[in-house]
Order: C-alpha cells, then structure tokens, then sequence
C-alpha cells in the first residue's frame, strides 16, 4: 500500500513556479504646463534722494532703507526637456514698501518714498530632479511709488509726485512638487530700477524749482504655491515588459 502511495505521488506533476513581477516604477514628475499661484513674503527698498537744480549740477539728499510687505500672484508656462526646465512667467504684487526720514539739505521737511505695486515679466532657467527644481531668472520689473515732501513738524504734504518705473530683475528660486499638480517654492528677486527724474506737483520746498531725482533698487523673498493643470507625468508611467 505504501509503494503505490508513493508511486502516485512521484507521477504528479510539480507545481507551476510564477516569478512575482517587481513593483511598478514611480510615476516621474513633469513641469511641463500652465500654471497659477499666489506668493506673499518680505521686500525692501533703497531709495536715494537728489536734486537737479535749474542752475545744472546735482544736490545729493541721502539714502533710506525700508521693508515690508508684499503680495500676489503669478502665473507662467514651464517646458520640460529631459531634466531641464525652461518657462515664462507673469508675476503682480501688492506693495507695503513705506519709507521716511529727514532732508539733509533742509530738516525741517520729511521725505516719504511710498512702493505699492509691483510686476516681473521673466524667462525662467532650471534644472529638475523629479519633484524638486531649481531655476534662475530674468526680465523687466516694473513698480508704482509715490513721493512726498512733508513738514517735519506738522507732517503736511507741500509737494508730491506718482512715479510707474521701469527697470530689470534677476532671481532664483527652489519648487517642490509636494501633491500632483501643486507645488510650493521659495524665492528671491532683487530689481534694478536705476535712477528717475520727477517734477512735483508744486515748486519744489527744498531746493526751489528744481527736479528730484531718485534712485531704487528692490530685494524680495517670497514663499509661492503653484497649481498645476497636469500633474504627475504626461500620462500613466511606461511598463515595464517581462
């Protein structure tokens, strides 16, 4: 009885044996697409006072530093080719950029420096590794100000002037695909906006009749969320054959 028990089991056939197929790749990130966000963060601005007097030459008033806040919002367009990532961007901020301090050439009026807007128009350079991207950029920045000269006692208005300046940028940043299709980076931007003549709205108090003349420059750091339309990949990642 035992041989042929053992004479049936030695004529079954042995089990198939199937390989497991390894897990599926993760999917690759892609920055290609359109995208839109909001950023919010820190400026400061450097302006530096003159006059161009009608006689001719130039009378230095000094320089003043300020910070504050900035918002807004961007949108732009990314191409992806292999790990390098190449764009165009739009970008618009609300400003709260307030400076003041007291004339050199006449303390008893207070010159006020106002930053309320802000826009860059940028070609963007970047290198990804999946989810994460660095970029540099560049292009035109334009800013909305507003000058006045005050009394410093008293803080009466005696001559203002509104300014829309346009200059260059240069910047970098980091972006890092957290979800499929939002993105969250940090940035900094600095703005060259070189030097304006102005004429205020009357004679000017300081130095009489004569045309101010004002330098800017700008440094932004903000923190930016992005949505995406796309997300992970192009389509489902490729399968592997086996």
């Amino acid at each position: 009885m035992a041989l042929s028990v053992n004479a049936l089991a030695a004529d079954m056939a042995a089990k198939p044996y199937t390989k497991a197929p390894p897990p599926a790749p993760p999917p690759i990130y892609d920055w290609t697409g359109f995208y839109i966000g909001a950023n919010g963060g820190w400026g400061q601005t450097r302006n530096c006072w003159g006059f161009l007097p009608v006689a001719g030459g130039f009378i230095s008033d000094g320089c003043s530093d300020r910070s504050g806040g900035v918002a807004g919002g961007q949108l732009g367009y990314r191409w992806q080719f292999g790990q390098f990532v190449v764009g165009l961007e739009g970008q618009g901020d609300w400003a709260d950029l307030n400076g003041r301090r007291l004339s050199t050439i006449n303390p008893a009026f207070t010159l006020h420096s106002t930053v309320d807007g802000i826009g860059l128009f940028t070609g963007q350079l970047g290198w990804a590794w999946n989810q994460a991207l660095f970029y540099v950029k560049g292009g035109g920045a334009v800013t909305g100000n507003r000058f006045d000269i005050r009394t410093t006692i008293g803080d009466l208005a005696v001559a203002s002037g509104d300014s829309t300046r346009w200059g260059a940028t240069v910047g970098a940043g980091f972006e890092y695909g957290f979800y499929p299709g939002w993105s969250v980076g940090v940035e900094y931007d600095h703005l060259f906006m070189g030097d304006n003549n102005n004429s205020f709205s009357v004679v000017n108090p300081i130095v009489a009749g004569a045309i101010n003349r004002i330098s800017q420059d700008i440094d932004m750091v903000t923190v930016r969320f992005n949505y995406r339309f796309g997300g992970y990949g192009v389509g489902a990642p490729v399968a592997a054959r086996y």
